[in-house]
């Protein structure tokens, strides 16, 4: 793990936005399409902000949810409606997106079964490897929808798991879709952006920890963590 720690905020979003910048242009050098990983919430809304408007071959570049969660587009929980507020603007906008919702349009009608899991991972197999992965971390150590105690969370966790996984998520509202920790973890260049004292004690604490209990663990060899009060 390689730890980065900010004065401020916005010190933290802008240095992350330009380090992301920095590695999506190597990684047009090595390929013709680079794919892009990107985390939900709100925490990293303002490195979207100024990352959308440098000036990338944005074309070129297509953009990912790490999860997402399986509700409409419209809802304020979908991972895709907020990264289309605040990534998908600007220069950004030519950016491709590869959505993990199905395009719902309306509320799904029932959870995402197998063959929904194949149609996506259908559409994301082609641009995989990812090229760039920033990611966020919630208090109980998960990253995507990789939750500690989920059902899934061994096999999403395993060595031969599908690069796609439909994840229930102990004490959350709605089914949810995940990448898996092996297509996390080949990742070219890993990010985690994190906040407040407890986050910094929780990833320390991950070093070393089975994924199980952690599973930022399983991503911390290779990161670079972003940390600011």
């Amino acid at each position: 793990m390689e730890f980065h720690e900010y004065a401020d905020f916005e010190m933290m979003a802008l240095a992350v936005a330009q380090r992301l910048g920095a590695d999506l242009r190597r990684a047009l050098t090595r390929r013709e399409r680079a794919l892009f990983c990107v985390p939900g919430g709100t925490t990293p809304g303002p490195v979207f902000d100024t990352l959308a408007q440098l000036e990338l071959e944005w074309e070129r570049i297509d953009i990912v949810p790490s999860d997402e969660r399986w509700v409409p587009l419209a809802h304020a929980r979908s991972n895709a409606g907020l990264l289309h507020r605040r990534l998908l603007q600007g220069p950004a906008a030519a950016a491709g997106f590869i959505a993990l919702d199905g395009g719902a349009a309306t509320a799904p009608d029932s959870p995402p079964d197998e063959d929904v899991i194949a149609r996506l991972t259908e559409r994301l197999a082609p641009a995989l490897p990812i090229d760039v992965a920033l990611l966020g971390m919630g208090e109980d150590g998960h990253v995507a929808s990789l939750f500690p105690g989920a059902p899934e969370l061994i096999a999403a966790l395993a060595d031969d798991a599908p690069p796609l996984m439909a994840i229930t998520a102990p004490g959350q509202p709605e089914p949810r879709v995940s990448l898996t920790a092996p297509v996390l973890r080949q990742a070219f260049v890993i990010h985690i952006l994190i906040t407040g004292e407890a986050k910094r004690r929780i990833i320390e604490d991950a070093e070393g920890q089975d994924p199980l209990d952690a599973p930022v663990a399983a991503l911390l060899d290779e990161a670079q963590v972003h940390w600011t009060a």
